[in-house]
């Protein structure tokens, strides 16, 4: 990272320079991963010292201007408010980043096993009322009937429940939709 500072109607000092260097470079090596070129632009007009800092990193441009009645707090200033902006850049990128992970599917913890699939069996609902349906079902080994009710025209199941009874679910279809 090459850090350019420019002096405008002030006489250059090393210190002035190497201060603000290391206020530039304390930021980028905090917040960003791959830091571009930084310009700092001191300058001097009547009693108004102003620090400017110019960023580019990670593809994102990060500036501050500060104004105040002493070079080294507008620098520092300056520099705050860039600290500011870096966090913000880091945390929006983080946040998408975590969003992303958030999104794919999780595994099952290891040492818990999905149950075993079951062959599937197809059904062709037939047209009955739910009490020849229910007829079916005590007379069967079976566990549910899938029918399409005589009197309503729409899909249900009668099944038989843990506790020994028999339960009906009727399938509320979408307007517009059939079975």
């Amino acid at each position: 990272m090459q850090i350019t500072v420019t002096f405008r109607h002030v006489d250059p000092t090393p210190a002035l320079r190497q201060y603000a260097e290391d206020k530039v470079t304390k930021i980028v090596r905090k917040y960003l991963k791959r830091p571009g070129d930084a310009h700092v632009i001191l300058s001097v007009s009547k009693q108004r010292h102003v620090a400017e800092v110019t960023l580019q990193a990670d593809h994102a441009p990060l500036f501050a201007k500060e104004t105040t009645q002493d070079l080294y707090s507008a620098i520092d200033l300056a520099v705050e408010k860039l600290e500011h902006q870096a966090q913000k850049l880091k945390a929006r990128r983080s946040d998408r980043k975590g969003a992303a992970t958030l999104r794919a599917p999780r595994a099952a913890p290891p040492d818990v096993e999905a149950p075993p699939l079951v062959e599937p069996r197809r059904v062709s609902p037939r047209l009955m009322s739910v009490d020849e349906a229910t007829g079916r079902l005590e007379r069967s080994s079976d566990d549910v009937v899938v029918f399409t009710d005589r009197d309503d025209r729409g899909l249900a199941v009668v099944y038989r429940r843990k506790d020994g009874r028999i339960g009906l679910l009727q399938v509320a279809l979408r307007p517009g939709r059939t079975a």
